[in-house]
């Protein structure tokens, strides 16, 4: 599955404040989800976010928030977001079919959704550098369970790139200015 910015949609599931101390790469997901949404943002592909029971696990990290133009924030009480009838009615009506998928805790709340996309006949995309869970070994036993169930892992470079497709455009340049140049040194964790 090739990744294309007009049938996409960034799903960002639970990173939130009361989660983000437990989580092991917690940090750097927060940084690439930020960085993910705003590419999608600069190349017009929604951005969403998930809040679990925020009054027992705070807001969105506000970082992220900052970092986003203008994100759509669901509250949900379902680990599967797509369980929330609300959710499922409007994602449907965006008419976008391919879901580029991260958040905490991976092997709960972002796994239940994946699975949940999939079978609903959504094309999920795991991104990988940005899926934490308090151990590793659980994000990691997640991913290959979405994987087995048909998502894709990807990184953030890869749908970044697949959604640009070329590089001879104001926009790629604009893109490759405020995102991708300073994130090619950046190191990451791909577990």
């Amino acid at each position: 599955m090739r990744m294309h910015r007009d049938t996409s949609l960034l799903l960002i599931v639970d990173l939130q404040v009361g989660l983000l101390p437990v989580l092991a790469t917690g940090e750097q997901a927060v940084e690439e989800a930020s960085w993910m949404g705003g590419v999608a943002e600069a190349l017009g592909v929604p951005v969403w976010l998930t809040e679990q029971y925020p009054e027992g696990l705070g807001e969105s990290v506000p970082s992220l928030l900052a970092s986003l133009e203008n994100p759509r924030v669901w509250r949900k009480t379902h680990f599967n977001a797509h369980a929330e009838p609300d959710f499922a009615d409007a994602l449907a009506d965006t008419g976008r079919r391919q879901i580029v998928l991260c958040g905490a805790e991976a092997h709960i709340c972002v796994l239940q959704t994946g699975l949940a996309l999939l079978e609903a006949g959504y094309r999920v995309a795991w991104l990988t550098e940005a899926a934490s869970s308090r151990r590793p070994a659980e994000a990691s036993l997640a991913r290959q369970r979405v994987e087995r169930a048909g998502a894709q892992a990807v990184s953030a470079d890869m749908v970044a790139y697949e959604w640009l497709e070329r590089c001879d455009d104001a926009r790629f340049k604009d893109i490759h200015r405020r995102f991708l140049k300073e994130r090619a040194s950046r190191p990451l964790c791909f577990d």
